[in-house]
């Protein structure tokens, strides 16, 4: 029955005018979630708003002298340089594990997105320690080599190569989802046609991928300028980092507000570009892809060179990381320190995790809803304001929401309600982000087909919309899950008193320079993360194992 019911549903959708659907405006149960999704999305750019207008002459001095624009250069250069070469490394591995043999694609791909839970600032200051003066690789060299100092790692270079490989998995992520839901009946045919894989790659698969490179562009762009601790230990002056500098100031603190509000603009600018360059093409097909795996391409020889370059990557990026922290570890115990392991904390960790990325995923979806299926110049508002937050760093995000619940609702002040907030407000874009590159690759016409049948649009959403945004959907859930929980700034500031997480032991450890007390939280959210990540890979069955 269920096969005569779709076969009936696919029979009409040559019948319908794409130009005809969704004409009407969103239906309420989706419009209502929205509205309270922007008002949340909107209280760090009102509370900025509110404490620019108290803003000095000095304050919109700093603003606009030479030495912010020569910071904002240098923000938006090392933003590039992360996203180019995030890009670089992202498309071509995010193929090679997802349409080629490569032994053991799935465990590659698990190893190759786990660099996003290591927190920037410990991404940092692991990379100075292994490979700066003084460092692990100096002291290896020094004795068979004599050689007594390494280069100076910090500065544009460091925070790039850092930041490159804290944020290449988001781009990663996006685009493999992206590779798993194409038909591959296209690439197919182009084989057939005579064409070699790399052929069909640059001019059947690299198309169908834009919306998911431009949702990759615009998150890693977005991290890089948001993005404190690591510009701050490579000492790289950024944005961010000039922002952190004026909040901590006795004199004037209201420039930072001039800096934030400027911040914002910045990212305002990149979602128009963004908007701009996605335009009106349409990305969608008539189903998700067929029913059958995509034809896998047999590496021969380039199989030993693909392994290597994968691990060499897997090495810098999580695997040289995870053996330093697992030396402090060893160290400290050798030298009876003791180990901090908290299973209440890592409980609490799990639990706030777990319920923002639930909370963040059912927004995502309304929001994709309304901004794919119903287009138009206040619906692109709202878009580019749900991008803004990802863009601030989260100590002005914690600060205004402080401000608003200690002045307007006080009962919420100090309460895990405000701290799970702030998390939306921080980890949306990423959601919102998959959640759109999925709905974008499904027709229209498929769920206006159901509504033909007289099936509610409720039903349509959660029987075929939902069942087909669901590779998107779990990457969203994944990602805000590993982003909450290594989060710091917010859960410093709006933690209710007592509370902790494993990211907040992490850093009252290293803040003290106890680091092989540091390693213990720091691997427990690495081997937390595995979980979620693991689930998502072995749920996707279009790839080989």
């Amino acid at each position: 029955m269920n096969n005569i019911q779709n076969l009936h549903l696919f029979s009409f959708t040559k019948y319908i005018n794409p130009l005809n659907i969704y004409k009407n405006s969103p239906p309420l149960y989706l419009i209502l979630p929205t509205i309270i999704l922007v008002l949340i999305l909107a209280l760090p750019i009102i509370y900025l708003s509110i404490r620019t207008t108290e803003a000095t002459d000095t304050a919109w001095g700093i603003l606009f002298s030479i030495r912010s624009l020569e910071t904002l250069g240098r923000s938006l250069l090392l933003m590039l340089t992360v996203t180019s070469l995030s890009a670089f490394i992202a498309i071509p591995l995010a193929w090679i594990t997802s349409r080629t043999d490569l032994p053991l694609s799935k465990m590659w791909t698990v190893l190759a997105t786990l660099p996003l839970v290591i927190p920037s600032f410990i991404g940092a200051y692991l990379f100075n320690s292994a490979f700066g003066p003084k460092g692990l690789l100096q002291n290896l060299l020094e004795q068979p080599l004599g050689i007594e100092k390494l280069p100076d790692v910090s500065g544009l270079f460091g925070a790039t190569i850092v930041l490159t490989l804290l944020s290449y998995p988001y781009f990663f992520l996006t685009i493999r989802g992206a590779i798993n839901n194409i038909d591959p009946s296209t690439e197919e045919s182009s084989r057939a046609l005579g064409y070699n894989p790399f052929t069909t790659f640059i001019k059947i698969t690299l198309p169908q991928l834009k919306p998911a490179i431009i949702a990759g562009v615009l998150l890693v762009s977005l991290y890089t300028l948001s993005d404190f601790g690591a510009v701050s230990l490579m000492r790289y002056n950024t944005f961010t980092w000039t922002i952190y500098q004026q909040y901590g100031s006795v004199i004037d603190r209201t420039a930072s507000a001039t800096l934030s509000l400027a911040l914002v603009s910045t990212a305002i600018i990149i979602l128009i570009l963004e908007q701009y360059t996605r335009g009106k093409q349409k990305y969608h097909r008539i189903a998700s892809g067929s029913s059958r795996k995509p034809q896998i391409i047999q590496l021969g020889l380039w199989k030993y060179p693909c392994i290597l370059i994968v691990g060499l990557l897997i090495g810098l990026a999580l695997i040289i990381p995870i053996s330093i922290l697992i030396f402090w570890l060893i160290r400290g115990i050798s030298n009876g320190e003791p180990m901090i392991f908290s299973l209440s904390i890592t409980i609490a960790t799990l639990t706030v995790s777990i319920v923002t990325s639930i909370i963040t995923v059912l927004f995502a979806i309304t929001m994709s809803l309304i901004i794919v299926r119903y287009p138009n110049r206040i619906n692109r508002l709202f878009e580019s304001l749900s991008y803004t937050g990802y863009a601030l760093p989260g100590v002005v995000v914690a600060i205004s929401l402080v401000y608003f619940g200690a002045n307007y609702a006080l009962p919420l002040y100090q309460t895990h309600f405000l701290l799970v907030l702030s998390y939306i407000i921080l980890f949306f874009p990423v959601a919102l982000g998959a959640t759109n590159a999925s709905l974008l690759t499904i027709d229209p016409k498929l769920e206006q087909s159901a509504r033909i049948l007289n099936h509610s649009y409720p039903n349509v959403i959660r029987k075929i919309t939902i069942p087909l945004m669901k590779p998107g959907l779990m990457m969203a859930a994944s990602l805000v899950f590993l982003l909450t929980a290594k989060e710091l700034p917010a859960t410093l500031i709006l933690g209710p008193i007592g509370f902790k997480t494993l990211a907040t032991q992490v850093w009252a450890a290293s803040s003290e320079a106890f680091f092989a007390q540091a390693a213990a939280p720091a691997l427990t959210i690495i081997l937390i993360s595995i979980l979620p990540l693991s689930i998502f890979i072995s749920r996707d069955t279009r790839i080989n194992s």
